[in-house]
């Protein structure tokens, strides 16, 4: 199994006991690919709930660029509604999960 492999099944049971989600693993397989080398490095590979700085990120180059989304989606509301989901209270946050959840919660999954 490949590291890639294995950091799949680990965002998955992570979307199972802390997000009750059954995880679709082809769209998960394809969201985790489109983070690219961010998932093997251990600071870049989670979010930060509570950095704003991080949420901007988040904001701007996933939703925006990367999901086609505007501004006047409420995409604030989106992160917030996804990092409850994930449990505020979960300190590693994993980058592909986030996404993941955001890419369901926005109805995207046609991106992928």
């Amino acid at each position: 199994m490949s590291k890639r492999d294995e950091l799949i099944a680990k965002y998955a049971a992570d979307l199972k006991e802390k997000c009750g989600v059954d995880a679709d693993m082809d769209l998960l397989t394809k969201v985790t690919i489109g983070c690219g080398p961010s998932i093997y490095n251990a600071d870049s590979s989670t979010v930060s709930s509570s950095d704003e700085s991080e949420l901007e990120t988040v904001k701007n180059n996933f939703l925006i660029k990367k999901l086609g989304l505007s501004a006047s989606d409420d995409l604030g509301g989106g992160i917030a509604s996804v990092m409850n989901q994930y449990g505020q209270s979960n300190r590693n946050k994993y980058r592909a999960v986030v996404y993941y959840l955001l890419t369901k919660h926005f109805g995207k999954e046609s991106v992928y």
